[in-house]
């Protein structure tokens, strides 16, 4: 094997905080920067990665208190989109990416889209998978519980987001809306749930899904990023997606309306169903967008 084509297992110091990262892929080749969503980590991109890596250089960080990066404590660090994307932000200079494609999913979107809207210059096209930016795109079962807990935290409004970071909410979170349950890999929400249970992160969690309200406010400004800066866009959304429904994906085409959308039989955690499919959607957007 060519030893580009090995994924590797890295970390490096921002700000004091460890990340941790997978990278595979020729370092020549146009890189690809995969922005995970909650509550995974790089893990949710260990079958892409290897479909894309003889073709594409692969970049996949863990966020602070995420996968095997640092988890400072609250008090030492503040657990917000904010604080996230600047910590990305730092990474991606300190890796001296140059242009890349933007991947996001779900808390991919609000950490890429600080990105892409501070450093435009960056963005040589942006690949969505179930990261909204519309509020046509919140489904009931994510407005239900959490519009309560926006608008007034305490013990009672807390309590279904609680239950959010169970295994069993774990667990919901990958097969609602999957297209087959016997193609979700039980390592996927095992994984993430290990990390959950750490000492210390449930109330980093909840810090996030609190802190989530500031990213709304902003869904104009990253709407308008699209109408004005028009970037080569690719969405592939697993259309059963409760949480981020189907018409979030079809509000993109009204500011970017020559993208290409892909609607997926699978839910939130599309890639664990349609890794094959995505990859194939990826090398032929890039193709055609270079």
């Amino acid at each position: 094997m060519n030893p580009a084509q090995k994924i590797e297992y890295k970390r490096m110091k921002i700000e004091g905080v460890n990340i941790f990262y997978r990278e595979a892929g020729p370092k020549d080749a146009t890189p690809i920067l995969l922005l995970h969503g909650f509550p995974s980590s790089s893990h949710m991109y260990r079958d892409l990665i290897v479909d894309l890596k003889e073709d594409f250089h692969l970049i996949a960080p863990d966020y602070p208190g995420f996968g095997n990066s640092d988890m400072p404590p609250m008090s030492e660090f503040d657990y917000s989109f904010d604080r996230l994307a600047e910590i990305i932000e730092k990474f991606v200079v300190a890796k001296k990416l140059g242009k890349f494609y933007l991947y996001m999913q779900d808390y991919g979107g609000p950490i890429g889209m600080r990105l892409a809207t501070k450093h435009p210059e960056w963005i040589k096209g942006i690949i969505i998978q179930n990261a909204n930016i519309y509020l046509e795109g919140v489904g009931e079962a994510l407005a239900n519980p959490i519009m309560p807990f926006w608008q007034n935290r305490n013990p009672e409004t807390e309590a279904p987001l609680r239950g959010l970071l169970t295994l069993e909410g774990t667990k919901l979170q990958y097969q609602a809306g999957a297209g087959n349950l016997e193609r979700l890999n039980p390592a996927a929400w095992e994984m993430d749930q290990l990390k959950l249970d750490r000492q210390g992160n449930t109330d980093i969690q909840l810090a996030l899904l609190h802190d989530y309200k500031n990213n709304v406010p902003l869904f104009e400004v990253w709407q308008n990023f699209f109408r004005t800066t028009k970037p080569a866009t690719l969405i592939t959304w697993g259309k059963g997606d409760p949480f981020f429904v189907e018409a979030g994906a079809h509000a993109y085409l009204k500011d970017v309306p020559h993208a290409e959308l892909h609607l997926l039989d699978s839910g939130h955690f599309a890639l664990e169903e349609c890794h094959e499919e995505i990859a194939s959607h990826i090398f032929a957007f890039v193709k055609s967008s270079r």
